[in-house]
């Protein structure tokens, strides 16, 4: 493994003494019949939000919501409509998805290497400690010879300070929820909680909302990228929308419950909640009552949509920030979600599913010679943004790394994954293929087929209508599962597999 580490110094010591050649590469790198700006290496800012569904981008037209800063990457880049989170090994899908994205490994080998990160686990002498080798997808930016920041929500195992040059105020999972703030609201009943009530600490915690102070961080970084010859690496991790979802009154009053509408795929109750590991206990789940009513899930979803919209203007300071420093012309731009967020459809509050709301994230990418006002419905993961920036920066993705640079969908040379692998912990599996989902629950067991073209809604199941491609989904399914590195035995529950 110490060659691996000794490979990526000696990449940074060819790009800092050897920058005449480093330049002729660079000028050759073409992309989307386009040189790089100048010759040099792009900048590259990285925006992450939290817990934020795919239809919460008021320029797509899904959703009543205002985002008019999200809106402006839209219009200038190309917006991806089917880009996924494979799942999670914990409750907390955050973390899964985080460690694939920093890590470029799939679910399942990514579960693997966290267990070593930091704290080498001796029943897993496969896998290395990749903070130690430098394979972390910040380490390898800097061996590149990019200047790395990091500002908001971490949730890796890794330890911030050593993989990234500069940090700002780095946080934890979620910011601190309160007893008040579950099983509510009730209708009738008084809510002890309030979203802009700053004595509930959380996103207020430390005097100002999360959400500007990462905002400010990214500013006092742009200020130092502009002083460095450096090109820069940028990971600017929102804590937002995820609960608490705290937000100014001003962007609370912007959706007055009349705006919001519930909902086509409510439910009060998820008939297969237990067996899915969706249960009552669960702590996503609990943040409403049970059984659902109509009244509690417009609430959560206008604290939702503020909390959305206040981010976004928090978003809108970065990208003027970014303009700013003069940067902007030779910087890509990408935007996502570690994962969506049920918030009441299907009967669901979190995001431990596997439904689109759940899986299927905003993707928007935006940069020299990337196509303005697009929209692309290839089927990608978003933690593709990985390797797509190595490429980018023209750095030579490890063997591990297992998600694949968008670069040749984006300039049309790909269209993209065949199919999407889902799996969460040992309940929930799918798989997502020319339009339609498979989603197995082997604890019922019940396979569940959707139309997600005339259905995108997942409200009509039609695994007795079209048993043949459920089975031909299924059988396909297992190429998948090897690929992720999933050990789930599913012939039990799914005969048809064999």
């Amino acid at each position: 493994m110490k060659v691996g580490r000794g490979l990526y110094k000696l990449i940074a010591f060819v790009h800092d003494h050897c920058m005449k050649f480093t330049v002729l590469i660079c000028l050759g790198f073409v992309f989307c019949g386009m040189l790089v700006h100048s010759g040099e290496k792009p900048n590259i800012l990285f925006i992450f939000a939290d817990d934020q569904c795919f239809d919460t981008v008021g320029a797509l037209g899904l959703t009543d919501i205002e985002t008019p800063n999200l809106d402006r990457l839209v219009k200038r880049g190309t917006t991806f409509t089917s880009a996924y989170n494979m799942g999670s090994w914990s409750g907390a899908v955050c973390v899964a998805s985080r460690h694939m994205l920093n890590t470029g490994a799939f679910v399942w080998h990514a579960e693997k290497i966290s267990e070593n990160l930091n704290a080498k686990d001796p029943r897993n002498d496969l896998w290395p400690d990749f903070q130690e080798e430098g394979w972390m997808w910040s380490q390898l930016m800097k061996s590149g010879g990019y200047d790395t920041y990091l500002t908001g929500k971490w949730h890796v195992k890794a330890n911030p300070a050593s993989v990234f040059d500069e940090i700002g105020h780095i946080r934890g999972g979620m910011p601190q929820q309160t007893p008040e703030g579950y099983d509510r609201p009730i209708q009738g009943v008084p809510d002890q909680w309030s979203p802009f009530d700053t004595g509930f600490g959380g996103y207020w915690e430390g005097g100002k909302h999360w959400s500007e102070v990462v905002a400010d961080d990214t500013a006092e970084f742009f200020t130092k990228a502009a002083e460095s010859a450096n090109p820069f690496f940028m990971y600017v991790a929102f804590n937002a929308p995820h609960d608490p979802r705290q937000a100014p009154k001003e962007f609370i009053d912007r959706y007055p419950l009349d705006r919001v509408e519930v909902p086509a795929n409510f439910l009060p109750e998820y008939p297969y909640k237990d067996a899915i590991d969706n249960r009552a206990t669960l702590r996503d789940e609990r943040l409403a009552p049970f059984p659902r009513t109509r009244y509690a899930v417009q609430v959560h979803r206008q604290e939702y949509y503020a909390l959305i919209t206040h981010m976004d203007e928090q978003i809108g300071r970065v990208l003027d920030q970014l303009e700013s420093s003069g940067k902007a012309d030779n910087t890509y731009i990408f935007f996502t979600a570690d994962h969506g967020l049920s918030v009441g459809q299907h009967g669901l509050i979190g995001k431990q599913s596997l439904f689109e709301h759940s899986v299927k994230v905003p993707f928007i990418v935006t940069g020299p010679g990337v196509p303005g006002g697009e929209q692309n419905d290839s089927l990608i993961y978003l933690q593709d943004v990985m390797p797509t920036t190595l490429e980018l920066g023209g750095i030579q993705p490890p063997d591990h790394v297992q998600f694949a640079s968008l670069l040749p969908v984006l300039s049309g040379e790909s269209t993209g994954y065949e199919a999407i692998y889902g799996g969460y912990l040992k309940s929930q599996r799918s798989i997502i293929r020319d339009g339609f989902k498979l989603v197995l629950y082997p604890n019922v067991p019940e396979v569940l087929l959707f139309d997600l073209n005339k259905d995108p809604l997942e409200m009509n199941d039609l695994s007795d209508i079209e048993p043949d491609l459920a089975r031909e989904l299924l059988l396909e399914f297992e190429g998948l599962r090897d690929q992720a590195g999933d050990t789930l035995d599913i012939t039990a529950s799914f005969p048809l597999i064999r």
